[in-house]
This record gives structure tokens, C-alpha cells and sequence, in this order.
């Protein structure tokens, strides 16, 4: 009798606390009503998830006593984004912009009441633009009215809420939610951008003091320099000092291999690390090839690290991976709230293939990369992958990888770098190779081509973005770079390595060398994927890239002007500079 009791005293709390949520100017008005249970309604949670994915055959039940990592990401208003600005800012211009975002107080404590009702403690962000709770699958069903079955599908098996009775939350609630993650495990787990490495040198050399004497078609760090103008942006003393670029890694890096790296090249970048799990995860290629790309080209610049939580890569659920790189982004965005580092950038080099996201978790992750870019001012660039055209690693069906699709991304894609005698640019053609088409194993090349799920924005525009594959969608890449042959001290010794993920961090390098430049010069810098249109086409002679032209990757072939496989070209920083400084927004 006590516990029937008890349980009528908490759904009395429940409709009692649900029929006082009140509408909000920081997100879509909840409707209201009168008090009572008669009143309460309830809407259908969307988790975006796709037909088949819901269709599949059903092939058991998930356990009762299963963790779920739960996100909520909460709505912003229009009228709320409209007060952000685009493009050009003074040098305190993001300062206390990412605090006006979030519900407020009461509404948070509105949401929070709804939760509790189920026992759960739900972390809020700095911001108050998510939330996050680890709650068992069976309090979840019950507070959703759902359970839990897993599916299989062409060889993958994943969980959703049962397809016969998909999750509903009271409408006074819904109208504050954009999406939810970790109620299902449909999405694939993000992957890595870089390409296979090669033994460059011995061990020996490095140990000996010297540095090895690498062979002509190895793009150095310096050779990359020169080639790009960065080299006459370090002669002005620009070395990235006072700027920060924020990595966000799957995998850990060794201080000994950074440090060998930076005795040979001089850097003396500023490292440090923010660990979103209790440890760090292992040292593994990607963080040390994105470490090291960022020392060699802008030796002064602080580089912050967010290392995701190695008890969420571990379940083996994408989703939970997923979850593990928003936390990362949010953990950015928080860190940065109340400190704002003007012309500060973010560089990730993994993604996965938009055909296995759902819905859900491309607009959590989407709204986190719009905090990022237009709240927090700063320029989010994003590895396109290397598979080509083939963004689910299948030679065949033309895909494309999120989050590089997302309009508030800088999409990267890679080139392959040929030198003339004196080691500076001679000629670039996209990076892409049909060897061996049987699987992609990040060799194929320079990911490009046209999303199918975020429409093209306005500021996309320019020669050869409207062609023959245009669908009114996002295409990418926007820029590119090196991708191949770039040394990477690892493991105690050189490596070739590549990728796309090796030309987004010498993107978010140059990015840095400029602002700290347009600082100094002008106390204003330059943020965002609409930037880089802004320019296109500007400067005459003295382009602010060199057009790729030559090649393909393996589907869409590089053209005058933009197109598919190199977007609008590799960086001409030292002209790039120069037209930003001058230019209006």
C-alpha cells in the first residue's frame, strides 16, 4: 500500500509540476493549459530516424538495467541568432554573446522538475543550451512511454525505441527540445580522417641530434610554409602567438613524440589538455598528426586538446561515440563562454557518413558548431574524410561525412603537392588513389560532393558552385590542402602521413597566422566558412588561393573555380591576409 502510494504521490508531482511549464522568448512557446491530469498532453519525441532504421527487423529487447548517455539540446530562438553577427569582428566583439543563448533560470528549473520526476539529475551547460543525464533504458521507457529493441540491418545491429510506441514527452516540455540523443544507437561511430602512414626514418637519426634529410617529395613543414606563404606571415612575427586553435580527438598523443617534433622544427607551441572522461584515451595516430601539423606551421600558437571520454568510445555504440564528441564541443563552448580568445579555431579531423545519422544527432551537433561559429566567433574547420566520393567507405553510392556538411563548418579537402627545385609549390592536383577500390581504408582521396540533408547556405556561392552536380544542397569541400607525404614524428619515429585530416590543421594554422596578424594590424579578425566566399574572387592577380585544377576524387573532378574535390583552392595566406585587412564585411 506505501509504494502505491508513493508512486501516486510522484505522478501527482509530475502533472503538477508539467502544467505549470510556461512558454519561453529562447525557444517555441510550450502551450498552455488549466492544472489536472485530464489537461496534460503529450507530443511525440522525433529522433529523426530513418524509415528502414525503425523497419528493420527487431531481434530482441534492450535490458532494463542498461546506461544510456542521454543529451538534450534546447532550442534558440531566431530572434536570439539574429543578434549574433558574421564574418568580421572587433577584438572583443564575442565577449558575453554565448551567455544570452540559453533558457532561462526558471525554464531550467521547469525542465529539471520534469526529469527528477524520474529520479534524474540532469547537467545543464554553461550556456543552458543543453543538457545531459545517464539514465537506465527501463526509468527512460517508462518516462517516454517506450521501450527498447534492438534491429539489425545489412550486418549492423543498433537499438531504437520500439517502433509501435515511439517515445512522447508532455507538450509543455516539448516545445523547449530540439533533439535528443542516446535513445537509440543507429548512428555509426565517428571515424578518423588520416591516410595510411610509411616509415619516413630510423630512429637512429632522430636520437643522434640531427633531423632526417627527407626526400624531395616529402612536404616539410617548411616546404609547406613557402608554398602557402606562410613563411612571409612568420617574417612579419606572426607566429600564432596570443592564438588558440582547439582540437577535439578520439585518441590520446605521447609528450615524447611532440616534444621530438618540436626539437626539429622549433616550434614552441603552448600544449595542454582537457580530458572529458576520467583518463585519457591511448596515444594514437590522429591526435599526434593534428599536433604536430599545427607546431610545424604555427610554432607559437596554444593549443588546446579536448580528449573525449575513452568509458563512451569503449561501448562500442555510435551513438555513445556521438555523444562523447558533442560533450567535446560543448566542453569547448564552456570553456570559452565567459574568456573569449578573439580568432580563436576548432580542428576536427573525424566524421562519419551522413546515410548512418540520424536526424538527432546532426542537429545536436550542428547547433553546438553554430554556438561555436557565431556566438563564440570562432572558425570550426571540419576533414571532408578520405574516401573520395564515398563517404560510407563503399565505392559506389556517391556520400558525403558529417559534420564537414554542416553550414557552419569549414569543409577541408586534400591535395596531393608536388615541388619545384628550390622546395616551394610547384604544381597541386587533388589527392585521390584507385589502386585498391575493395575497401576504403582512408587511401581513396579528397572526400567531397553534395549532402542530401543540409540545403546549401546563401553565402555559398561563386564560379563553379553552381554546376552540374548542384542540387540546392551543401556542397563540399569549401578549401583544401597538403594531404600526403607530410612527416609526423610517431611512436618514436618519422612517418609519412596524410589525409585529409593532415590539411585541416594546416588550414586552422593558417587561420591563426592571419587573425594574429589582422590583430596586431587592424584589432579586428575574421571568422566562419562565410569568410572564405567572401574573398573568392577578390584580389586580381593576387588571388587568395591557388585554383586546383588538375585530377579528381574518384568521382568529381577539380575545375576552374570551385568544385567538389577542392572547393575554392589551398590558401595564398599572404594575399588572403591582405584582402581580409582591407576589406569590409
Amino acid at each position: 500500500m506505501r509504494n502505491r502510494r508513493t508512486a501516486f504521490l510522484r505522478v501527482l508531482l509530475a502533472l503538477t509540476v508539467l502544467s505549470g511549464c510556461g512558454g519561453s522568448g529562447h525557444s517555441s512557446k510550450p502551450s498552455s493549459s488549466p492544472s489536472g491530469a485530464s489537461s496534460l498532453k503529450f507530443a511525440p519525441l522525433n529522433l529523426g530516424l530513418p524509415k528502414e532504421a525503425l523497419s528493420a527487423p527487431i531481434t530482441g529487447k534492450v535490458p532494463a538495467d542498461r546506461t544510456l548517455h542521454v543529451g538534450v539540446t534546447l532550442k534558440i530562438s531566431d530572434d536570439t541568432w539574429k543578434q549574433l553577427g558574421h564574418g568580421k569582428s572587433p577584438s572583443q566583439g564575442a565577449q558575453g554573446l554565448a551567455q544570452k543563448l540559453g533558457v532561462s533560470d526558471e525554464e531550467l528549473k521547469k525542465l529539471n522538475e520534469y526529469f527528477a520526476t524520474a529520479h534524474i539529475q540532469a547537467k545543464p551547460s554553461k550556456t543552458r543550451t543543453s543538457l545531459t543525464f545517464d539514465v537506465k533504458a527501463g526509468v527512460a521507457g517508462q518516462l517516454l512511454k517506450t521501450s527498447f529493441v534492438t534491429h539489425t540491418l545489412r550486418g549492423r545491429s543498433y537499438f531504437t525505441p520500439d517502433p509501435a510506441h515511439m517515445p512522447v514527452v508532455p507538450a509543455q516540455v516539448s516545445g523547449y527540445i530540439l533533439s535528443v540523443t542516446g535513445l537509440d544507437s543507429y548512428s555509426q561511430a565517428p571515424t578518423s580522417h588520416h591516410a595510411p602512414m610509411t616509415p619516413l626514418a630510423s630512429t637512429a637519426a632522430m636520437r643522434a641530434g640531427a633531423c632526417p634529410q627527407f626526400a624531395p617529395h616529402v612536404a616539410t613543414n617548411q616546404k609547406i610554409a613557402q608554398s602557402y606563404g606562410y613563411d612571409k606571415l612568420w617574417q612579419q612575427g606572426w607566429h600564432g602567438e596570443n592564438m588558440t586553435v582547439n582540437l577535439v580527438e578520439m585518441d590520446g598523443y605521447d609528450p615524447r613524440d611532440i616534444a621530438a617534433y618540436n626539437a626539429c622544427t622549433g616550434s614552441h607551441i603552448a600544449l595542454s589538455n582537457v580530458n572529458l572522461g576520467a583518463t585519457a584515451p591511448p596515444p594514437g595516430g590522429e591526435a599526434t598528426l593534428d599536433i604536430e601539423m599545427l607546431a610545424g606551421l604555427a610554432p607559437g600558437v596554444r593549443v588546446v586538446d579536448y580528449q573525449e571520454d575513452p568509458a563512451l568510445l569503449s561501448t562500442g555504440s555510435g551513438s555513445d561515440s556521438w555523444t562523447a564528441f558533442n560533450n567535446a564541443l560543448q566542453r569547448v563552448i564552456d570553456d570559452n563562454v565567459n574568456a573569449p580568445r578573439p580568432g580563436s579555431a576548432v580542428s576536427i579531423s573525424l566524421g562519419g557518413s551522413e546515410g548512418y545519422m540520424s536526424q538527432a544527432t546532426m542537429q545536436a551537433v550542428d547547433q553546438n558548431l553554430r554556438i561555436l561559429t557565431q556566438a563564440e566567433r570562432m572558425t570550426v574547420f571540419v576533414a571532408t574524410g578520405d574516401c573520395g566520393a564515398y563517404g560510407d567507405r563503399v565505392y559506389g553510392p556517391l556520400d558525403v561525412s558529417f559534420p564537414s556538411t554542416s553550414q557552419w563548418a569549414v569543409a577541408v579537402g586534400g591535395t596531393r603537392m608536388q615541388f619545384g627545385a628550390a622546395g616551394t609549390r610547384a604544381q597541386e592536383q587533388v589527392w585521390s588513389d584507385r589502386s585498391s577500390l575493395s575497401k576504403c581504408e582512408n587511401q581513396w582521396g579528397s572526400g567531397g560532393g553534395v549532402s542530401k540533408v543540409f540545403p546549401k547556405p546563401l553565402y555559398q556561392a561563386g564560379t563553379g558552385v553552381a554546376n552540374q552536380y548542384t542540387t540546392g544542397y551543401r556542397q563540399v569541400p569549401d578549401v583544401s590542402a597538403a594531404a600526403i607525404e607530410l612527416p609526423v614524428f610517431y611512436r618514436g619515429q618519422w612517418h609519412g602521413f596524410g589525409g585529409t585530416s593532415a590539411a585541416t590543421p594546416i588550414w586552422a594554422a593558417g587561420m591563426s597566422l592571419i587573425n594574429q596578424g589582422l590583430l596586431t594590424r587592424a584589432r579586428v579578425f575574421w571568422y566562419g566558412p562565410d569568410t572564405f566566399y567572401h574573398v573568392f574572387g577578390q584580389g586580381g592577380a593576387n588571388t587568395p588561393y591557388y585554383d586546383v585544377v588538375t585530377g579528381n576524387n574518384l568521382y568529381y573532378p577539380a575545375t576552374a573555380g570551385y568544385d567538389l574535390s577542392t572547393g575554392l583552392g589551398t590558401p595564398n595566406a599572404a594575399n588572403l591576409f591582405n584582402i581580409l585587412l582591407n576589406s569590409p564585411a
